[in-house]
C-alpha cells in the first residue's frame, strides 16, 4: 500500500487557510497514487487555539468544517485532527475519512503537560479500551479507542505525546495484540534544537519493538507566534528507516510517501542505525528562519525593523532575516516567497522576482553564470535541487548573497544605529558593515540631545545633578529608553514589526531596560542563552560566509551605556556567561534548590575560588527573584532550546516571593 505524511503549516482557527492546505495534500496525495494519507495533530483547527478548545463553539465549527473534506476523500482514506466536545469535555481526536465517509474519531489518551506544553487545561485524556457514540446533524459516530483498516491493512493510532510515554504505558503495545500492522502518529511536537533525533529513535525502535510499520507527521512551520514545528515526517518498518523528509520547509504543504508491502517480511533491525550528530547550529539557523517567516506573513505586516547597536543579539538578528530570505529564495523561488511573504505587490514581483532568481541561480551554479533557459517563465526558480540542498548546507559568501537577494532584504530590513557619547567606533563599524553586507536599509542618529533633554528636566524637577557616583543605573536607562521611540517611529512608518534583540542570560537576570532595549514586537532570540549566541555567530561567519561578522565577534558584549573611560562589558556587571547559563540550567531545568546548586558548581568548577562561586550563585538568585515582572513583559519570543524562561510558554514564576532571602543566607 502507498502510504503518506504530510506537514501543514497551519493558523489557528484560519478555517478557510488550514482547508485549503488539507485539501492541497489530498490532491498531492491522489496524484501519486496515495491509498492512506495521514495529516498532523489538530490540524484543521490548529493546535495553538489555546483556551478556545474549552468553548462550545470551536469543536463545532471544527466539526462543521469537516463536512467539506469528505468529497475529497474520494478513492483515498485520510486521517485529519480535530477536536471533539462531549457533554463538557474537550477530546484531542483524529478522525479517519475513506470515500467521502467518516469511520470514526481515534481520541487521544495522554496529554502533554511539560514544558511549552499545557494540554490538560484543554484536553481530558481518553481510557484506553473504551468507545463511545455520539451524534451529529443526525449522523451517529464513534469515538474512543479504534482500530480501523484499509485495503486488508488493520492500522491505529498514537497521537503524539502516546509515543513518548513509557512502553508499559503507550498505546502501541495495545494496539499490536489487536491485529493492527501500522500505527499512525499525527503529531503537533514543537522544535527545540536536536530533538529530531529523539523522535528518530521513538519511530524506529517502536517500529522494530512492536514489528510494524510507523508513520509520523508533525505540524510545520511558527504556528501561531511562539511555537515552531518542523514538520517531520518519517516512516520506520522493524527497526529500519523507509523515508525522512528535509525538514523546516518553507512550502505551506509538504508531503512524502512510500510504498509499504505488508505481506513481505523484513528481517528485524539488531540495531538501530543512528542519524548523524545533530548541528545545533545549522538547525536553529532554519528554525529562526521559518519562524521569521511565519511570523512576518500571518502577522501581515511588511518587513522588520531593527535597532542594530553593532552587538552580538542585534547582529544575530539581523543575520536572522537575511537567512530567511536566502533560504526561503532558495526553497521557493524569488516569485513564491514575495508573494507569500505578503510584503510585495504583483508589480514588484514581476519586475524583481526574476533578476532575483537569476542572480541566486547564478551564485549557487557559478558555472552557468549569464545565461538562463529562455523557455523559463519570469519569476520562477531557475535553481537545480541539487543547488537548494546545498544552499541549506554550502551557502555562498555573503556578498555574493548580497548581490543576488539585495532587493528583497531591502524592502524587507531597515536598521538603525542610534549612537551616544559612550557608543564606539567598533559597534558602529560592526553595525554598519553587517547592514551594507546583507543589503539591509541603514540609517545612523545620535541621542545625546534627547538624552540631555530628559536629564534636564528631572535635575531641575528634583532641584539637583544626576550623577554617575549618585544615579548609575537611571542615567544608563534613559539612554536604552530614548533610542525607543525613534526606532518604533520608523516601525509603525513602514508597516513593519519591530525586533528586540534580548537572550535568555539576559532575561534570566532582568539585565535589560523595559520600555528600552526590550521595546519591540517580537523577540526571535530570547530562547538561545548569551553564550550559544556568540558561539553561532563565530559559526556565521565561518560556514555561512558573512565576514562582516568579523567584528562583532572580536569584541567583549557590552551594553555601552556607561562612559568608555569605564570600559564596561556585561559580564563585569553579571558574571561569566557560561557560569551564568550552568546556574540557570540547574536552577530552572534541574529544578535545584540555591544549596544545590552551589555544591553542583564547587565540584564542577574547581579552578575557580568557592567564595566566588558562592557570589555568583547569590546575585543569580537574587537578579532572577527580583525580575520576573520584566519576563513578563518581554515581547513574544520563540521556543528554540530544550527550555527557555518565557512564563507564557514555559517556566511560571511568581512575580512577588520571598526572593529565596532564607535560602541563601543559608549559603
Amino acid at each position: 500500500m502507498r502510504i503518506a505524511g504530510a506537514a501543514l503549516n497551519q493558523i489557528p482557527f484560519d478555517w478557510q487557510h488550514n482547508l485549503r492546505n488539507i485539501e492541497e495534500a489530498i490532491k498531492q496525495a491522489k496524484a501519486q497514487s496515495v491509498e492512506l494519507l495521514c495529516l498532523p495533530e489538530l490540524c484543521l483547527t490548529g493546535y495553538n487555539c489555546e483556551d478556545l478548545f474549552l468553548s462550545n463553539w470551536l469543536p463545532e465549527a471544527a466539526l462543521t468544517h469537516l463536512q467539506k473534506i469528505r468529497p475529497w476523500t474520494q478513492g483515498i482514506a485520510v486521517c485529519v485532527g480535530l477536536p471533539v466536545r462531549l457533554n463538557g469535555r474537550t477530546y484531542n481526536t483524529a478522525c479517519v475519512l475513506r470515500d467521502g465517509e467518516i469511520l470514526g474519531f481515534a481520541a487521544k489518551q495522554f496529554l502533554a503537560n511539560d514544558g511549552v506544553h499545557y494540554e490538560p487545561r484543554f484536553f481530558v485524556s481518553w481510557q484506553a479500551g473504551q468507545t463511545a457514540q455520539f451524534t451529529w446533524e443526525s449522523e451517529e459516530y464513534t469515538i474512543g479507542d479504534l482500530v480501523f483498516e484499509h485495503k486488508g491493512v488493520k492500522f491505529g493510532f498514537e497521537i503524539c505525546e502516546d509515543a513518548w510515554r513509557p512502553a508499559a504505558d503507550r498505546p502501541a503495545g495495545r494496539l499490536i495484540p489487536r491485529g493492527v500492522q501500522l500505527i499512525l502518529n499525527p503529531s503537533a511536537s514543537h522544535f527545540a534544537m536536536s530533538k529530531t533525533d529523539q523522535r528518530y529513535h521513538i519511530v524506529l525502535e517502536a517500529s522494530r519493538d512492536y514489528c510494524c510499520t510507523y508513520l509520523y507527521a508533525n505540524l510545520l512551520g511558527n504556528e501561531a507566534g511562539r511555537t515552531i514545528y518542523d514538520g517531520e515526517i518519517l516512516v520506520a518498518r522493524n527497526g529500519h528507516l523507509i523515508t525522512r523528509n528535509q525538514l523546516m520547509s518553507f512550502k505551506e504543504v509538504d508531503l512524502e510517501c512510500t510504498d509499504v508491502d505488508f505481506d513481505a517480511d523484513l528481517p528485524i533491525a539488531e540495531e538501530i542505525t543512528p542519524l548523524p550528530a545533530p548541528d545545533e547550529y545549522r538547525e536553529l539557523n532554519q528554525a529562526l528562519s521559518l519562524g521569521l517567516f511565519d511570523y512576518l506573513r500571518k502577522a501581515h505586516s511588511r518587513g522588520f525593523v531593527l535597532s542594530l547597536s553593532g552587538g552580538a543579539d542585534s547582529c544575530m538578528c539581523a543575520v536572522a532575516v537575511a537567512e530567511m530570505v536566502r533560504l526561503g529564495v532558495a526553497e521557493l523561488g524569488a516569485a513564491e516567497f514575495m508573494r507569500r511573504s505578503g510584503c510585495f505587490s504583483e508589480e514588484d514581483i514581476a519586475q524583481l522576482a526574476g533578476e532575483v532568481d537569476a542572480g541566486f541561480a547564478n551564485v549557487m551554479n557559478p558555472e552557468n553564470s549569464g545565461s538562463q533557459p529562455s523557455s523559463a517563465a519570469p519569476g520562477t526558480a531557475k535553481v537545480s535541487q541539487e543547488a537548494v540542498a546545498r544552499a541549506a548546507t554550502q551557502p555562498p559568501q555573503a556578498a555574493q548573497f548580497a548581490t543576488a537577494n539585495k532587493p528583497l532584504v531591502e524592502r524587507l530590513l531597515t536598521c538603525a544605529y542610534q549612537g551616544t557619547v559612550n557608543s564606539s567606533d567598533d559597534t558602529y563599524l560592526s553595525a554598519k558593515e553587517l547592514a551594507d553586507s546583507i543589503g539591509a536599509v541603514f540609517f545612523d542618529w545620535t541621542i545625546d540631545d534627547e538624552v540631555k533633554g530628559y536629564v534636564g528636566k528631572i535635575e531641575h524637577a528634583l532641584g539637583r545633578p544626576l550623577t554617575w557616583q549618585t544615579d548609575d543605573l537611571a542615567l544608563q536607562n534613559i539612554q536604552a529608553r530614548v533610542r525607543a521611540p525613534g526606532i518604533w517611529l520608523v516601525a509603525n512608518v513602514k508597516n513593519c514589526l519591530l525586533i528586540t534583540t534580548s537572550n535568555r542570560s539576559e532575561a534570566s537576570v532582568g539585565y535589560c531596560t523595559m520600555d528600552g532595549d526590550t521595546a519591540g514586537s517580537i523577540s526571535p532570540i530570547a530562547g538561545v542563552d548569551k553564550y550559544f549566541v556568540k558561539q553561532w555567530l563565530r559559526w556565521a561567519q565561518q560556514e555561512l560566509g558573512y565576514t562582516a561578522l568579523g567584528r562583532v565577534n572580536d569584541l567583549q558584549p557590552t551594553a555601552e551605556l556607561r562612559p568608555l573611560e569605564e570600559k564596561q562589558t556585561d559580564e563585569r556587571d553579571l558574571m561569566p556567561y557560561p557560569l551564568l547559563n550552568r546556574i540557570e540550567r540547574l536552577a530552572f531545568y534541574n529544578r535545584l534548590s540555591p544549596k544545590q546548586v552551589l555544591a553542583t558548581l564547587t565540584e564542577e568548577e574547581k579552578g575557580t575560588e568557592p567564595e566566588l562561586l558562592k557570589t555568583y550563585v547569590k546575585r543569580f538568585y537574587s537578579l532572577w527573584a527580583r525580575n520576573q515582572w520584566k519576563r513578563e513583559r518581554y515581547a513574544p519570543s520563540f521556543h528554540l532550546d530544550d527550555y527557555n524562561v518565557d512564563p507564557r510558554s514555559w517556566l511560571r514564576f511568581p512575580i512577588l516571593s520571598g526572593g529565596y532571602h532564607e535560602e541563601l543566607d543559608a549559603l
